[in-house]
């Protein structure tokens, strides 16, 4: 994956500059950033870079993500505990908090965040004392703090989800990050920069996209956004190395858009259409997964055809059918 210090490598559509301007400024100083954005727009590499262009740079980068952390266990993961502070805590646990001392805690996903911490996390960034579960007196924690979200949190406010204390206190500096269906113009410096990188790590060439196959990504609307791109081109390696990479292959191996269809209300017959049309349309068939396969073994192999079956765990005259099979020589 590109590395953070290359953020600003990453695109230089009007948008996306933006961000880049206003993170220059923020991360010198020690305000609290709301990272706002989809999933997938590269909220927690904004994060990291905003740390190492701060004064903390050298201190630790703690990443909590609110959504993987279990409810019942979120305030001593957080904060920590004393021993013996509830049934189980059979030694004293520093929290993440308390990690990231001198340094950035990055709270990814904060909109699921459970209420009961929300009023804990709230007293922690107003007056910087964390409090141990189980512990009397509380610390005193140096902590920057960055919180992302691909939620809308004035809606959850309103909605009684998320307090609107914490919210107004966590919104210091907000930065939203564009998705990549409004940064046209950065998706082929993004496609080259992962193709590069992800072929250097194979030890292989790195393959390329034509002008037409390049045009199609400009106008799909990337519902998984960067993370989405980025596979694309981590399968384009794997699949079809030194190769010039056609519509046809981004078409197989990229999220489908989504059908509706007017009414709930159809017959079966309807409803197995759907099922057809979307199966039609869904990301990769096997049929094209075995033929990329294939020419991947090939390729590895340098068309050694014995060599090539025995890498893919199938007999040589099997290896041969399924060649003839997808017109592959």
């Amino acid at each position: 994956m590109i590395s953070s210090t290359r953020l600003d490598q990453m695109g230089n559509s009007p948008a996306f500059v933006a961000v880049l301007r206003a993170s220059r400024l923020v991360a010198i100083t020690h305000a609290t950033v709301l990272i706002l954005g989809e999933s997938g727009v590269g909220k927690e590499l904004l994060a990291r870079s905003l740390h190492d262009a701060s004064p903390r740079a050298k201190e630790a980068f703690i990443t909590v993500n609110c959504a993987a952390l279990s409810e019942s266990l979120v305030e001593s993961e957080l904060f920590g505990h004393a021993k013996g502070a509830f049934t189980g805590a059979l030694t004293e646990r520093v929290g993440r908090i308390a990690t990231a001392h001198g340094g950035t805690l990055f709270l990814d996903e904060i909109g699921d965040m459970p209420l009961a911490i929300q009023a804990k996390m709230l007293r922690f960034l107003e007056n910087g004392e964390c409090q141990p579960v189980g512990q009397e007196q509380p610390r005193k924690v140096n902590v920057r703090v960055v919180a992302a979200t691909n939620r809308d949190l004035a809606t959850m406010v309103t909605a009684g989800k998320f307090r609107q204390d914490l919210f107004y206190r966590l919104q210091v500096v907000p930065l939203h990050l564009p998705p990549l269906r409004e940064r046209g113009q950065d998706i082929e410096l993004l496609a080259t920069a992962f193709l590069e990188n992800f072929a250097r790590q194979q030890g292989v060439t790195a393959p390329s996209f034509t002008y037409s196959a390049m045009e199609w990504l400009r106008s799909y609307p990337w519902p998984g956004n960067i993370r989405e791109l980025r596979n694309l081109c981590e399968r384009a390696v794997i699949f079809q190395a030194g190769q010039r990479l056609e519509v046809s292959f981004v078409q197989a191996h990229l999220q489908p858009r989504t059908f509706r269809f007017p009414s709930e209300s159809q017959d079966a017959c309807d409803g197995l259409a759907d099922a057809t049309l979307t199966m039609q349309h869904k990301g990769i068939s096997l049929d094209t997964l075995e033929r990329d396969m294939i020419r991947a073994a090939l390729h590895k192999t340098n068309g050694n055809r014995t060599h090539a079956a025995r890498l893919l765990d199938i007999s040589r005259d099997t290896l041969l059918y399924r060649m003839k099979k997808h017109a592959l020589r």
